[in-house]
């Protein structure tokens, strides 16, 4: 990878961080592209789930047969991007939390990593780009201009959960939520490809305490 630096936005973070929701803003105001690179790995669990996939471990022979043959499509945008399965748009089928916990979990295997690793790259590579994940500052965009690296406590972050799960009707105990949250903590600090780490030269931005607003600034002056 060459080291001069592009002229894009890498912001990671947890779950519930508030990635996806400052980056989409952050890149209205700068008038870049938007990707939620999460999107991509709920793409894959959709059609891992599409194509009834029994047994969802990575040794599954079904899984292999299903990544070789995947057939993603991103049409990217200032708000977001479209995503196609196969050709067709699944974008509004991703939210789902059946689709979700299942990213999460296929999102620690190496080979749904790598299947993803080139489309992220080729994408990121074209700049003017905000992209949000767990590894596009260490990983897929280390040369980007800047890299932010998003915490929050874990109870705020459940909580912002909750309230997005909500909005889905999909209504659960707080203590529910904060138990996921934290156990996909834990998968993303400890995969073996690409954990969820700070990159060395990413600013650190705690939204515990901010408004959206706040935090969006914070970055853009710093873009700037």
């Amino acid at each position: 990878m060459s080291g001069a630096r592009i002229d894009a936005i890498a912001i990671d973070g947890p779950a519930s961080s508030g990635k996806s929701t400052l980056a989409r803003e952050v890149a209205r105001r700068l008038g870049f592209v938007f990707l939620d690179t999460g999107s991509l790995y709920r793409a894959v669990a959709l059609a891992f789930l599409s194509a009834g996939v029994s047994r969802f471990v990575e040794e599954d022979p079904s899984v292999a047969r299903i990544l070789s043959s995947l057939d993603i499509a991103v049409t990217p945008g200032p708000t977001g991007a479209r995503i196609s399965l196969g050709g067709l748009d699944v974008t509004d089928q991703l939210r789902t939390e059946e689709v979700g916990a299942l990213a999460s979990r296929i999102s620690a295997w190496p080979k749904v990593r790598m299947a993803l690793f080139e489309l992220q790259r080729r994408l990121a590579l074209a700049g003017q780009i905000v992209m949000d994940g767990r590894d596009i500052g260490t990983v897929i965009l280390p040369e980007a201009r800047l890299k932010i690296f998003l915490v929050a406590d874990p109870e705020t972050r459940a909580r912002r959960r909750q309230k997005d799960l909500e909005s889905q009707g999909d209504c659960r105990p707080l203590e529910t939520v904060l138990a996921d949250i934290l156990e996909r903590d834990r998968r993303d600090r400890e995969r073996p490809v690409s954990p969820l780490i700070q990159a060395p030269d990413a600013l650190l931005l705690d939204t515990t305490r901010l408004s959206i607003d706040e935090a969006v600034t914070w970055i853009v002056d710093r873009y700037r």
